[in-house]
C-alpha cells in the first residue's frame, strides 16, 4: 500500500489532497484577498498548536490527479492559488505549479521551509517552527516570515530567522489562537519597540470563514 502511495506521487502528477475551497487569505501580507485554498495532507513537524492536526498523516488522503486540481482551481473567479498543508514542499510540486503558470494562475506557498524546494512560485511565506527549523536556502528565497508567537521565548526565535531572510522580506507576529488575549500585547509592545515587524492576525477565525 505504501509503496503504491509514494509511486503515485514521485512525479507529481498526483497529490494527497486534504482539501480545496475558494476563500480570502486570513493571515500576513496577502490578507483579504481572494484565492483557491489546496491543502495538501502530510507533515513533517508536527506542531503542538496546530489547527489542522488531522492533515499529518497523508496516507489518510487518497492521491487526486494534479490535472484535476488544476482544473478546480480554473473555475474560481479569482486567479490565486494558495497551496498550504500539512508541508506542501514534501513533495514534487514541479508540474502542478507548471500546469498553473501555464493559465496565468499566481501560486502562493505556505511553508515550514523543512524540506527543499520544487516547483516556480510568485509569493513564498515562510512560517518556521522549532521543531524542525527551516532550511536556508528555502528561507532566502521568502518573500513574507511569520513567526507564530505563543510565549515570550519566540521573540527570540523570530529573530533568529529573521537574520536568515532576505532585507525586502516582510515580516510578521501572528499571536496563537489559543493564546490571543494574553499574548497581544506583548506582541504590540515589541512591534513598537522593533518597528520593522508587523502584526499578523487570523482574520479568517474572526469572520468565521474557512
Amino acid at each position: 500500500m505504501e509503496e503504491s502511495f509514494d509511486n503515485l506521487i514521485a512525479d507529481g502528477k498526483f497529490l494527497p489532497v486534504m482539501e480545496e475551497f475558494y476563500s480570502l487569505q486570513g493571515e500576513g501580507y496577502n490578507t483579504g484577498q481572494a484565492a483557491f485554498f489546496i491543502r495538501i495532507g502530510g507533515c513533517d513537524v508536527g506542531c503542538k498548536w496546530c489547527d489542522v492536526k488531522e492533515s499529518w498523516n497523508s496516507r489518510a488522503f487518497p492521491p487526486v490527479p494534479t490535472d484535476l486540481i488544476i482544473q478546480h482551481a480554473l473555475l474560481c473567479p479569482a486567479k490565486s492559488v494558495v497551496v498550504t498543508g500539512g508541508e506542501p514542499l514534501l513533495y514534487n510540486l514541479n508540474y502542478f505549479c507548471r500546469g498553473l503558470h501555464q493559465h496565468k494562475i499566481k501560486i502562493f506557498l505556505e511553508t515550514s521551509g523543512s524540506q527543499g524546494f520544487s516547483g516556480e512560485w510568485d509569493w513564498i511565506c515562510l512560517s518556521p517552527k522549532k521543531e524542525s527549523p527551516p532550511l536556508p536556502e528555502v528561507a532566502a528565497q521568502a518573500n513574507e516570515l511569520k513567526i507564530i508567537i505563543e510565549n515570550i521565548s519566540d521573540f527570540h526565535w523570530a529573530e533568529e530567522n529573521s537574520k536568515m531572510v532576505s532585507v525586502d522580506c516582510k515580516r510578521y507576529l501572528q499571536p496563537e489562537w489559543s493564546k490571543r488575549n494574553t499574548i497581544m500585547p506583548e506582541i504590540i509592545h515589541y512591534i513598537m519597540e522593533n518597528p520593522r515587524w508587523k502584526i499578523s492576525l487570523q482574520s479568517h477565525k474572526y469572520m468565521r470563514i474557512p
